[in-house]
């Protein structure tokens, strides 16, 4: 795989995975969407036909990582360069930033109604006193969900430990599958099971946390709902941010390390 090819399949399948599952999100949350209200299995097997559009589409150039994490596993098993490491992290935060954008753009009109809405926002005034001014930069906004995830309960560990188990099972189980005959990723069948893993993890260890279980997935649309110019928005919650990126890594990690313990 030459760096362009990597650059752009990363991007590209890294922008439509984060557009197919930011959008599911969006779909549920947002009021005056069709799917509003759908719930939790919509938001799960979305994300995981996200997962499957944004591999099939990459995974000829690049090898279809879409996840810092993946790409750290396949470092320590030996599957990937570590001189490549860098720009398919790079590639994939870019493309993750694209897709949180264009998932505003496909959902402008519903994210302004949204954010207008008294009923979400408060009525008249409600944002003028200086403990909402305070909340608004800090807190986790009412539309932050739809770009990153967030605990339901915030216990610093638990929700660490939640994000390490979770990569874990999802990295293991791309390693484990192995690589196609050329050597360059997963194969058609192998795409097909890591999209419907993810929808096990979700349905299964989603709960406490959104499964991030990918820190491009995570900061890449944090980054883009700081940016974007949307009413009433709220707070980014920076304070929790690290937790979405540290813990994915440290699963891949484990993963990576017990692959080559158990299984090379």
């Amino acid at each position: 795989m030459s760096s362009t090819d990597i650059f752009i399949g990363e991007t590209i399948g890294t922008a439509v995975l984060i557009l197919l599952g930011g959008g599911v999100v969006a779909g549920v949350v947002l009021k005056r969407s069709k799917a509003f209200g759908a719930g939790w299995l919509a938001i799960t097997f979305g994300w995981g036909f996200a997962v499957l559009t944004g591999a099939y589409i990459s995974a000829p150039l690049s090898g279809a990582h879409l996840n810092p994490a993946v790409t750290l596993g396949l470092a320590i098993e030996g599957g990937t360069k570590w001189s490549d490491v860098p720009l398919y992290l790079f590639s994939q935060m870019l493309g993750a930033i694209i897709g949180a954008t264009l998932v505003w753009v496909a959902y402008l009109g519903h994210f302004q109604a949204h954010l207008t809405d008294h009923e979400i926002v408060g009525g008249p005034g409600a944002q003028d006193t200086a403990k909402a001014d305070t909340q608004a930069k800090t807190d986790a906004g009412p539309v932050l969900g739809i770009f990153s995830t967030g605990p339901e309960i915030r216990n610093t560990v638990q929700n660490l430990a939640t994000e390490i188990i979770a990569t874990t099972v999802l990295v293991l189980a791309i390693l484990t599958q192995g690589l196609n005959g050329d050597g360059e990723g997963l194969g058609v069948i192998g795409v097909l099971i890591t999209a419907l893993v993810v929808v096990g993890i979700g349905l299964s260890l989603g709960g406490p946390t959104g499964y991030a279980i990918n820190p491009a997935r995570d900061l890449g649309p944090r980054i883009a709902h700081a940016l974007l110019p949307l009413p009433n928005k709220g707070g980014s919650d920076w304070g929790y941010a690290w937790i979405p990126v540290v813990g994915p890594l440290i699963g891949g990690a484990i993963a990576g390390g017990i692959y080559k313990i158990a299984f090379a």
